[in-house]
């Protein structure tokens, strides 16, 4: 930090923590143990910033000097740290994975109680977020290095695949696993397992691949050797997702079966980039499935293929159309449905009646989908994506 000149401008503010030890269920609260030492969480704070522990605080914030100021608010570390006790999380691997320890909560579950898939991949994208925070390489980028901030690049994401055999439901603790990889020359894999703390299961996988784009112009960018230099040491050869063929998705057209129109970005939409965040792309894909689909099936794997950043005065287009091979006819949703349900209930009693164990279920149930802009005299191409659907289980209240 600058030194102080004699012409600064300054602010001092003054809190006092005295209503606090007056309290012993604050006292209590502040307790915390950080690396098998105790001391509350003011003391522990002014031992890292060399601070003076005292019953009033003095801030000095000057205004030649906004970027610090914000830097020492945020604590980003500056070396890698082994255990973040604020963010539950902790390094793995070796020292070069992360796990990140949450309790999933009411804001992030829907109706049945379970998490909405837009709060998993919100979760994933904070642990991503989390694990470039712990290991001292993040600069005041979205996930970016100092490295990348001296490059004016950012990272963007490629192409994103989750599978979910269980969703975690609402008050469970659950662990996340994330872990980062080479992909080709320019780019980056990161990996994600999410599991239930109380069974161990892994509940759900993830992978992604992300590239590098020039922050001004907008275009694509190779990996620099600096940046190669800071990432390469934290690669780990291991999949959480093992495919041996990428299968790539078609791209749909104005015939598609389902389509919702004139959907505009909201300024809530948009993430630190100044870009419709790619979370947001997964709501207005699903908005596109039938309701019926909706309350009968749950989604269980969704792949996602990026091509172009939204902006926030783009008019986007959503595509939906079932795939003829994924148990679905072309004569209307309800039907679509009966039939299924009428095979598997005949296929079912087939397997009785003869003597056989066991059960028949048809699917799952796929669909294509396409998020594009509409302009006056070309669409342009968003995301495209295919997700896959299984029957839902019975829940109880």
């Amino acid at each position: 930090m600058a030194a102080f000149s004699l012409s600064a401008s300054y602010t001092i503010r003054c809190s006092s923590n005295r209503d606090n030890h007056q309290d012993p269920n604050v006292q209590k609260l502040n307790n915390i143990k950080i690396n098998g030492r105790s001391g509350s969480q003011t003391d522990i704070l002014n031992q890292k910033v060399g601070a003076l522990s005292s019953s009033s605080s003095l801030t000095f914030v000057t205004k030649n000097e906004p970027v610090i100021a914000e830097r020492t608010r945020q604590n980003i570390p500056t070396k890698k740290q082994l255990v973040d006790p604020f963010r539950q999380g902790l390094m793995i691997e070796g020292g070069v994975g992360y796990r990140q320890t949450v309790v999933v909560r009411s804001y992030e579950v829907g109706p049945d109680k379970t998490a909405t898939l837009e709060s998993i991949l919100n979760l994933l994208q904070e642990t991503a977020l989390n694990h470039v925070w712990i290991s001292g390489l993040l600069s005041d980028g979205f996930g970016a290095t100092h490295g990348m901030m001296r490059n004016n690049l950012i990272w963007v994401v490629s192409r994103m695949q989750v599978q979910i055999d269980q969703y975690p439901i609402w008050g469970e603790i659950v662990e996340i696993d994330t872990w980062v990889g080479a992909s080709g020359k320019n780019g980056m894999q990161r990996d994600w397992l999410i599991r239930s703390q109380a069974t161990g299961h892994i509940l759900a996988r993830g992978t992604s691949t992300w590239v590098m784009m020039n922050r001004k112009t907008r275009r694509l960018s190779k990996m620099p050797e600096e940046v190669r230099d800071e990432i390469s040491p934290w690669f780990i050869e291991k999949k959480a997702i093992k495919e041996d063929v990428i299968e790539k998705i078609v791209k749909l057209d104005d015939k598609a079966k389902y389509m919702n129109t004139n959907l505009k970005p909201k300024r809530s939409d948009l993430d630190m980039n100044h870009h419709v965040n790619n979370v947001k792309y997964v709501r207005w894909m699903l908005e596109a499935i039938p309701d019926a689909i909706l309350e009968s099936h749950q989604l269980s794997e969704i792949t996602l293929e990026y091509r172009k950043e939204c902006g926030s005065t783009d008019i986007v287009q959503s595509l939906c159309q079932p795939d003829e091979d994924g148990g679905l006819l072309n004569n209307g949703v309800n039907q679509d449905i009966n039939h299924i349900n009428l095979l598997n209930t005949l296929a079912t009693e087939f397997i009785k009646n003869n003597g056989l164990m066991g059960s028949f279920e048809i699917g799952p149930l796929r669909y294509t989908h396409l998020l594009q802009t509409k302009g006056d005299s070309k669409s342009e191409e968003i995301v495209r994506g295919r997700t896959k659907w299984k029957k839902k289980l019975p829940f109880s209240t």
